[in-house]
């Protein structure tokens, strides 16, 4: 059983957690952006070798569940943002590759992100605090 203390934590977790995620999904839209899951999938792909992944890559490296990530790619693609391309001769695996316009999107939404993440999360912490934070955190990786 945890101890309360350990219950607190988590509490406070969750509840950290969904406020800022929620303050930052109302700053993109009050900034007319795309929901936060287009900047994860974007930035995994700009930050990735030639600008590509395998969906399954991207799964991996975002919290998005692999149904959702294959209608996200889709929206992704109708929008510019993404293409698809062949991995293998029979066609069966596919490549996501970021385009111009992706990486367009992906910096614009970070100046939107950024100022977010200082507002919620940096203004409410000393930068002592902050890495303190981040460090008790890496231990969950």
């Amino acid at each position: 059983m945890p101890t309360m203390a350990t219950t607190e934590a988590w509490i406070g977790l969750m509840r950290a957690q969904q406020r800022v995620l929620a303050a930052i999904e109302k700053d993109f839209k009050t900034a007319g952006l795309p929901p936060l899951g287009w900047y994860d999938v974007l930035w995994e792909l700009a930050k990735a070798e030639d600008g590509r992944l395998r969906p399954f890559e991207i799964e991996a490296r975002t919290l998005l569940a692999q149904y959702n990530l294959s209608r996200l790619i889709d929206r992704l693609e109708r929008e510019g943002l993404v293409r698809r391309e062949a991995f293998d001769e029979d066609g069966r695996g596919q490549w996501v590759v970021i385009t111009e316009a992706g990486r367009a999107m992906q910096a614009r939404i970070w100046q939107t992100y950024a100022q977010s993440i200082e507002r919620h999360v940096g203004a409410r912490l000393s930068e002592g605090e902050a890495r303190e934070l981040a460090a008790l955190l890496s231990r969950f990786k």
